[in-house]
C-alpha cells in the first residue's frame, strides 16, 4: 500500500506498547486509527493522547478473546468509517515462565484466547472489510517465539507458533481469492514493553494462585527478561516503523533483531538434518 493518508487503520492492543506504538506510527502518516484494547483507562488515555497530537480516532474497549467483542468491533468501524483498510491484530499476553508441567489449564486457556483466538476472532470479523477495499493489509503479531521456543514459555510459544501457521495460510488463501490484501506477520524478539505484567488483565475466571517456589522462580525469570531488555531490548517505535514499511511493500515476514533470524536459519538447518533443536541464544 502506497497511500496511508486518510485510510482506516484498526489496531488491537492499541492502549500501550507495539500496539500503541503501530497506532501512532500510521496517524503520523495521516491515517484515521481505530484504537482497541481491553484495558479502558490506558485507552481513553492513549485516544486522549493522540487526539491532541492532531490524530483521527475511534477507541472501542475490545476482549479479542471474546468473539462478539470483536464483531461489534468492526461493526462500529464499517458505522464510522465505512470499513477499515488495515487491520493489525496485535494484541497479546505473556507467560508467566514456569514448567508446563506446572502450569494449570487455566493459563492455557488465557493465552490461547487472547494470542490465537484473538487473531481469529479479528480476522474473522474484519475480513470482508478488507475484502472490500480497493487494497488492503493485514498484519498479525505472532513473535520470534513462533520459531525458536524457549523454556518456561510453553503457552505463549504453542499460541505465536499458531499465528505463524494461520496467517501463512491466510497469504495463500488471499492471493487466490483477494490478491490487494496484503498479509504480513510480525515477528519481534525482545521489545519494551509492559507484556511481563499482562496479568493485570487476567480474567477472574482464569485466575489461579501460585505456589511460594513458583512465585520466586517468577521473579527469577523477570530479572533475567529486565537483563536481556537492558542488553538488547528495542523501543516500540522502532517495530512500528518495520510494521509500517512492511505494510507499505508488503513483505510478509517482519523481523526485528538480524542476529534472531540467524538463530532461525540455524534451527532450519537443523530440522532438515534431523537434529534436535538447541535451545535458543537470548
Amino acid at each position: 500500500m502506497e497511500r496511508i493518508e486518510g485510510r482506516v487503520v484498526v489496531v488491537t492492543g492499541a492502549a500501550s506498547g507495539i500496539g500503541r506504538a503501530i497506532a501512532q506510527r500510521f496517524a503520523a502518516d495521516g491515517a484515521r486509527i481505530v484504537l482497541a484494547d481491553v484495558e479502558r483507562p490506558a485507552l481513553e488515555r492513549a485516544q486522549a493522547e493522540m487526539t491532541a497530537a492532531g490524530a483521527t480516532t475511534l477507541a472501542v474497549p475490545t476482549d479479542v478473546a471474546d468473539a462478539e467483542s470483536v464483531a461489534s468491533l468492526a461493526s462500529q468501524v464499517a458505522d464510522r468509517w465505512g470499513g477499515a483498510h488495515v487491520v493489525c491484530a496485535n494484541a497479546g499476553v505473556g507467560s508467566r515462565g514456569l514448567p508446563i508441567a506446572e502450569l494449570p489449564i487455566a493459563d492455557f486457556q488465557w493465552l490461547l484466547g487472547v494470542n490465537l483466538f484473538g487473531v481469529i476472532n479479528t480476522v474473522q470479523a474484519f475480513l470482508d472489510q478488507l475484502e472490500a477495499a480497493d487494497e488492503a493489509h493485514l498484519v498479525t503479531t505472532a513473535s520470534i517465539a513462533a520459531l525458536m521456543h524457549p523454556q518456561g514459555m510453553g503457552p505463549y510459544n504453542a499460541s505465536k507458533a499458531a499465528v505463524l501457521a494461520l496467517t501463512e495460510t491466510l497469504r495463500f488463501e488471499l492471493a487466490e481469492r483477494a490478491p490487494h490484501v496484503g498479509v504480513s506477520v510480525l515477528c519481534p524478539g525482545w521489545v519494551r514493553t509492559n507484556l511481563g505484567s499482562a496479568d493485570r488483565n487476567r480474567p477472574e475466571s482464569l485466575a489461579w494462585e501460585m505456589t511460594g517456589a513458583q512465585a520466586a522462580q517468577v521473579a527469577a525469570r523477570r530479572a533475567f527478561v529486565a537483563e536481556i531488555f537492558a542488553r538488547g531490548g528495542i523501543e516500540p517505535a522502532e517495530v512500528a516503523d518495520i510494521v509500517a514499511e512492511g505494510v507499505r511493500t508488503n513483505r510478509f515476514y517482519l523481523f526485528t533483531h538480524p542476529d534472531m533470524t540467524a538463530e532461525v536459519d540455524a534451527r532450519f538447518r537443523r530440522i532438515v538434518d534431523g537434529q534436535a533443536p538447541l535451545p535458543p541464544v537470548l
